[in-house]
């Protein structure tokens, strides 16, 4: 086995992420002053919670090979990929679809490819069980001595490596928000807040789980409940991935006061689901609302797609 790894100095973040108030009329009308915690400058590579996820997975894996799970479009496959060619260390993805392996690689998949991950697809039934013993024992057998990160990286390490996002946003803010897939950020930044200070979580998926996945990872971070946190899930706008076009007029609204280019697939349900919390009167008067952006669209594809 390698020997540990010193990430920050390796990758060498950006830490803490800037953290900038917006004066947006939607929320100051109501007496809610906005924050932008962000979390896309934390890496170029890395962003936001896929750096925080990811850290203390990279450091424990000391050099193995890498093997995770995600869709064709998964941040996370991008970034674990992006990570093995910065560190030399092998990856592995597990892709959702096996009904990709023939067609040419997207722009994501390809970066991932271009990164060296080796991918893995697998049908969508295989992909449901990929916790199950057997489908475990079946992706050892194939790939050997590898390390396994769940999908979206949410484990007890990856709530544990976001709790630095709480902690440097302790007493800065009333409430701290981030969009939800698998957990794992909202259960490490409920838990590095102060008291008095709560997190909320918008899940971009529906299904009714994420607060059961929420609870178990604090259990295995930390022994138990950690931190105030709620989740508000009105705000799928039909499931992971996807858009309406009030949602999109919203974001394309919030662009153009700002400035702030506005990712899709997570950061514009939040910045929505705060906008119309605040309309509703959630917050207080005078209340300090942080919004984590986790991530920017999408850039154009800078080569052309490969295929396997």
């Amino acid at each position: 086995m390698s020997p540990p790894v010193d990430l920050a100095r390796a990758l060498q973040p950006r830490l803490p992420s800037p953290l900038q108030e917006v004066q947006d009329e939607g929320f100051a009308r109501h007496g809610v002053r906005l924050f932008l915690k962000r979390d896309d400058l934390v890496h170029p590579d890395l962003p936001g919670n896929k750096w925080r996820k990811l850290v203390l997975n990279l450091e424990a894996a000391a050099g193995r090979t890498v093997l995770t799970f995600g869709g064709a479009y998964s941040n996370h496959l991008r970034a674990t990929a992006a990570a093995g060619r910065l560190l030399g260390f092998g990856t592995v993805g597990v892709v959702r679809g096996d009904e990709l392996a023939h067609r040419p690689l997207n722009p994501s998949l390809a970066r991932c490819a271009a990164d060296g991950m080796r991918l893995h697809f697998v049908d969508r039934t295989t992909y449901r069980e990929k916790a199950s013993p057997e489908v475990l024992k079946g992706l050892l057998s194939r790939f050997g001595d590898v390390v396994v990160v769940p999908e979206g990286g949410s484990n007890a390490l990856a709530a544990q490596g976001c709790t630095a996002l709480g902690r440097e946003l302790a007493g800065e803010v009333d409430v701290a928000a981030v969009a939800c897939g698998t957990g794992g950020t909202l259960a490490g930044l409920a838990a590095g807040l102060d008291p008095g200070q709560r997190a909320l979580g918008v899940p971009v998926v529906g299904g009714g789980f994420l607060a059961g996945e929420v609870a178990r990872l604090q259990r295995e971070a930390f022994g138990g409940p950690a931190g105030d946190w709620s989740l508000e899930e009105r705000f799928t706008f039909g499931g992971y991935a996807r858009t309406t076009p009030e949602l999109n007029a919203f974001a394309d609204g919030f662009e153009e006061r700002h400035g702030l280019p506005v990712e899709r697939v997570y950061v514009a349900k939040l910045l929505y689901a705060l906008a119309a919390l605040a309309g509703e009167g959630a917050f207080a008067r005078g209340s300090r609302v942080a919004a984590v952006i986790t991530g920017a669209p999408d850039a154009p594809p800078q080569e052309p797609s490969v295929s396997r």
